[in-house]
């Protein structure tokens, strides 16, 4: 007996991808906001933290809008030369778009934005692939922080621990890690077990763009500008 057409799987994992329509919504978007705000400024970031971003993003809503993306379709929506940009000058925002950015739009004062930016850190565990901006080593004897079953997982992360009267010993000296290099996902796991924070969600301010004037605060690296 044939199947019937009717009884065909349907997957619901699928998700329709992001296409041109998306893209446009972008454009409009970022186009409206720099009609409606004063100031349009490029800042880069360090350590990106969705949940502390969005946090700072809510704080600032009632005057500001962020956008983050690609940034090439950011840069499509200031206009990348004098003959398509939407405001005067422009185009020189579009060109600082580059590596890890984004734009902040805004009415708040200037001094206010130098502020907020300037001050703003936040510090959190370090990643895998992050550079370790110390070294931390752990001394023969016994880790009293840790609890009897937690023995077996610190062992799968290459420490050399045993159980004594049900403590967790370190039979040896052990290196978690070593300033400057890259941390493994076996570091990076121990790091966060001790409470050892080494990273820092930083924003940093490249560019300010106002209908009078226009100033940069830091120059790019040379890879972004080489990779423009």
């Amino acid at each position: 007996m044939p199947k019937s057409k009717r009884n065909r799987a349907v997957s619901l994992t699928k998700t329709k991808k992001k296409g041109r329509e998306h893209k446009e919504s972008i454009v409009t978007s970022i186009r409206e906001a720099a009609e409606n705000y004063n100031s349009i400024y490029v800042f880069s970031f360090e350590n990106m933290r969705n949940l502390k971003f969005k946090e700072f993003r809510e704080q600032l809503k009632s005057t500001s809008r962020f956008f983050l993306g690609s940034n090439k379709v950011m840069q499509v929506s200031l206009g990348r030369s004098v003959a398509d940009e939407i405001r005067p000058g422009l185009h020189k925002v579009s060109k600082l778009l580059h590596g890890d950015a984004g734009l902040f739009l805004t009415n708040l004062p200037k001094e206010e934005v130098e502020r907020l930016f300037n001050e703003y850190e936040e510090y959190d565990f370090a990643r895998t692939g992050s550079i370790a901006i110390e070294k931390v080593e752990l001394k023969e004897g016994p880790l009293e922080q840790f609890t009897h079953e937690m023995e077996p997982f610190l062992r799968k992360q290459g420490m050399p621990v045993r159980l004594n009267k049900g403590v967790v010993e370190l039979v040896s000296d052990f290196v978690v890690c070593e300033e400057g290099k890259h941390l493994s996902p076996e570091s990076a796991r121990i790091l966060r077990l001790l409470g050892i924070k080494m990273a820092t969600f930083r924003l940093h301010l490249i560019c300010r763009w106002s209908p009078e004037d226009f100033e940069v605060y830091r120059e790019q690296e040379e890879s972004d500008v080489e990779s423009a």
